[in-house]
């Protein structure tokens, strides 16, 4: 489970991550409510930990935001704000829970879980190109019904490109979003794995839905006859 921390206490930041990775999450950690509604709309995570008080945009907005833009990632507010009142708040702009600072790191494990059980306001939808198929809540791949076996990071970086729907993605953004942007990879290590996704999602079936856009990235598109898979 990905998870996107909003957090601009540097400190909290850093040890809610350390305590997230140390129970197999992976963490991805921004410190300004812009940068944190941007990853929020543009990239798949499995919940949103997401503080009120925030430079940029306060998590009130980023929540309200996130919400209108149809984004349906769960999101859990996690303030030093006490009262009812900012619960309620919180609650009504489309926030799916509501824990106070500072918390136990074991509650708040608990409750990421229990809102990847429930799958937040609206559970995620089917990812299609064609006769390809991914459901982001249980990891399973097909093409058309054949099922195909993915690893974890396959089905992460497939997630990630249909998402985006057909637009090419830079494959440095792949890497901070897929691998995450505190891990020291060799860039190459996404091209390798582009080709271990061909070779399970489109050589088998004769199709080339993985394109290689030069110099810009990668994209899933339904169906490319001519499509470069260099």
């Amino acid at each position: 489970m990905r998870v996107l921390v909003v957090e601009d206490e540097a400190p909290l930041a850093a040890a809610i991550d350390r305590g997230l990775r140390a129970e197999g999450f992976e963490v991805e950690v921004v410190g300004d409510g812009l940068e944190g509604y941007w990853r929020g709309r543009e990239r798949p995570y499995g919940a949103i930990v997401l503080d009120i008080l925030l430079p940029g945009m306060n998590g009130y907005v980023v929540c309200r935001k996130l919400r209108a833009d149809g984004v349906s990632t769960p999101i859990l507010m996690l303030t030093a704000k006490d009262g009812e009142y900012d619960e309620a708040d919180a609650l009504d702009l489309g926030a799916d829970d509501y824990l106070r600072k500072p918390c136990s790191y074991v509650v708040l494990v608990a409750r990421l879980r229990a809102l990847q059980r429930r799958g937040g306001t609206v559970r995620p939808a089917i990812l299609v190109a064609g006769d390809l198929y991914f459901d982001p809540a249980s990891r399973r791949c097909r093409r058309d019904n054949t099922p195909i076996s993915l690893s974890a990071r396959e089905a992460s970086l497939l997630e990630y490109l249909l998402v985006r729907d057909g637009d090419p993605v830079d494959k440095y953004e792949l890497l901070d979003g897929v691998w995450g942007a505190d891990q020291d990879h060799d860039p190459n290590v996404v091209e390798v794995y582009i080709g271990y996704l061909r070779r399970k999602i489109d050589r088998p079936f004769g199709r080339n839905s993985i394109q290689t856009v030069r110099g810009v990235g990668y994209r899933v598109v339904d169906e490319v006859s001519d499509a470069d898979p260099a």
